[in-house]
């Protein structure tokens, strides 16, 4: 689940959630909501805007953990990634991101977050938005296979192989060039 809005004070919604099958939740969705402050969409920025978890969403992460629900670190800005950091027990994982030292978007980790996530043997989604992926920022739906494959090979160089997944993000705009990708990397995986 993106974003933990449906979420109570009391964590009485995410039991019910729990039990019908929740076991990824992002506390955040690029705004501020009870549990903390999210990462609103800005380039060329820092992820570092703004405070990161309030009281309330420091024991969300607590009571993730015990429930064995991950916690998805995607959308979040840094103080509130080093938050989730210092807090859960298990590996940290960004479901669909990239890196900022290619892209400087405000939604990108920094290298040390992307060490952060390999040294908690977690792992990164790759986000197939383009805009995140390209240098420039653009959102050009002929961004070529060349700069997917020089940021993915980034991520890898700095988490590890079995470190980094294909994140989705296929609801935001340029859907067609991601599902365009994601076919050449069906067909690239086949070589």
């Amino acid at each position: 689940m993106e974003g933990a809005e449906a979420v109570d004070a009391e964590f009485e919604y995410l039991h019910t959630l729990h039990q019908a099958g929740l076991r990824s939740l992002g506390p955040v969705w690029s705004r501020p909501n009870i549990f903390g402050h999210g990462v609103q969409f800005a380039f060329p920025r820092s992820p570092n805007i703004g405070p990161g978890l309030t009281p309330l969403g420091k024991e969300l992460v607590k009571v993730c953990n015990s429930l064995g629900i991950m916690v998805d670190l995607a959308h979040m800005n840094e103080e509130g990634f080093w938050d989730v950091a210092s807090l859960s027990n298990a590996p940290l994982v960004a479901t669909h991101a990239c890196a900022h030292a290619i892209s400087q978007s405000t939604r990108n980790l920094t290298d040390r977050q992307l060490d952060a996530i390999r040294d908690t043997d977690g792992v990164i989604g790759f986000n197939l938005a383009v805009y995140d992926i390209r240098a420039d920022a653009h959102l050009d739906a002929n961004t070529s296979l060349d700069t997917v494959v020089r940021h993915i090979e980034y991520l890898i160089n700095r988490v590890g192989e079995d470190r980094v997944a294909l994140g989705s993000d296929f609801d935001a705009p340029r859907c067609r060039a991601r599902l365009r990708m994601s076919v050449e990397y069906r067909t690239c995986s086949r070589l």
